[in-house]
């Protein structure tokens, strides 16, 4: 069972990216939970808190989630299948939170988004020295390119979920292995 931490988080989540973020109030959030708004400060001491723990924590898991597959994969190829699975999968499982990240980056505190920023940069490393391993002709700023455009295709699913979530898992794996794989093959751009 979640703690009631994570299901304010999750409340959170769910109202930031039906609403936005400046569209919600705290009271909006404690209703989701069955509590009164001001309860929350129990939990957290603000709305911008409660955002800045959110998009820490997302960038936390793919990176935890990154290097955790980078340690146990020796193979670059294998290992870039598993990074498009992990990512696929965790934007399909959590459609609320890809959205208020795409969304509410920008209303981070200045040193909450520094440290967002900080793991995402490190989780994009993750990916570039994949690619850079797979096609050794590839040059840094193409990988890392192809990364990130990589991250557009797979983040767009909620807002385009129109299969099951096995056939959209399946059709983003094969379209991401795909780009990545045009990309590599030519280093030169």
């Amino acid at each position: 069972m979640s703690s009631r931490r994570e299901q304010i988080l999750a409340a959170a989540a769910e109202l930031f990216a039906r609403h936005g973020f400046h569209g919600v109030g705290i009271d909006e959030i404690g209703a989701a939970v069955g509590v009164s708004g001001p309860a929350l400060y129990r939990h957290f001491r603000s709305k911008d808190a409660m955002l800045g723990e959110m998009l820490t924590s997302i960038s936390e898991v793919l990176l935890g989630g990154g290097l955790e597959r980078r340690e146990r994969t020796a193979d670059p190829a294998k290992l870039l299948g598993e990074l498009i699975a992990f990512q696929v999968d965790f934007a399909l499982d959590n459609p609320a939170l890809i959205t208020v990240q795409e969304r509410n980056l920008g209303n981070l505190t200045d040193p909450d988004r520094r440290r967002v920023r900080a793991l995402q940069r490190r989780y994009v490393e993750v990916w570039v020295q994949a690619l850079l391993e797979t096609a050794p002709g590839l040059d840094e700023p193409t990988a890392r390119a192809a990364a990130h455009a990589v991250f557009g295709l797979i983040n767009s699913t909620p807002h385009s979920r129109h299969l099951g979530r096995d056939g959209m898992a399946t059709m983003l794996r094969e379209m991401a292995a795909a780009a990545l794989t045009g990309a590599a093959g030519d280093g030169r751009r």
